[in-house]
């Protein structure tokens, strides 16, 4: 696992060109996108790209919750709106088609990318604490620490939804690349956690020890602990 320590705006410069890399070398790259206020400023440099070929599967999303809320519409106002990504070679997670998941993925040989943001209790994807390493694409509930931390979504810790779907661990952990960003003195524990902590089930991101090709991009703040 290789750590990346930058001021916030050389951060996503700098994971913004390891993308870019990726996909001159396969336009079509099958990339696995999570979504959040920490992929925003990743998505304005990423609009700038070549993404017609991309495949794009969504890493998770919320059960239950109005359209305009989901992760799919904050991933299409800020990243395909703009850019030339196609709508047709995105893969959305849906209650009716995440138990197809891993087979779709499979279809496209696999996950060339996968980008992560990190929670505040170290989850990827919305792999909670406890997660078991070999979890595929399934439904997972969600923690009351989640829930708060997307309370700035949905207003409330309250309104956020109790329920989401989430690539799996074993599935993340699987695509032959895998990016982490983490922004803001709130993640630094969990950054922490992910780099120190063992690579069992109580910490989920710890799991990313275990990839060969992980790269965590980290700002001063989240990186403080280190």
């Amino acid at each position: 696992m290789k750590t990346v320590i930058l001021e916030r705006e050389a951060l996503y410069e700098q994971a913004a060109g390891q993308i870019a890399g990726i996909l001159t070398e396969k336009p079509d790259a099958v990339i696995a996108m999570s979504a959040g206020r920490t992929m925003l400023p990743l998505w304005q440099k990423l609009r700038q790209l070549d993404l017609e070929a991309v495949r794009l599967f969504q890493v998770a999303e919320f059960i239950g919750t109005e359209e305009h809320l989901t992760m799919r519409a904050m991933t299409e106002k800020n990243l395909l709106e703009g850019s030339n990504l196609r709508p047709e070679n995105c893969f959305w997670l849906t209650e009716e088609n995440y138990q197809e998941y891993e087979n779709a993925i499979a279809d496209v040989g696999g996950l060339d990318l996968a980008v992560l943001g990190i929670g505040d209790n170290a989850h990827i994807g919305f792999n909670e604490p406890a997660t078991q390493f070999d979890s595929r694409t399934h439904r997972q509930k969600l923690t009351e620490k989640t829930r708060k931390q997307y309370g700035w979504h949905f207003g409330s810790e309250e309104s956020t939804p109790a329920w989401g779907l989430s690539m799996g661990i074993r599935t993340i952990t699987e695509a032959r690349k895998i990016m982490l960003l983490a922004c803001g003195e709130e993640k630094a524990q969990a950054v922490f956690d992910m780099l120190y902590a063992r690579n069992d089930s109580i910490i989920p991101a710890a799991f990313l020890q275990i990839p060969a090709e992980v790269t965590v991009y980290a700002d001063r703040e989240a990186g403080a602990k280190l």
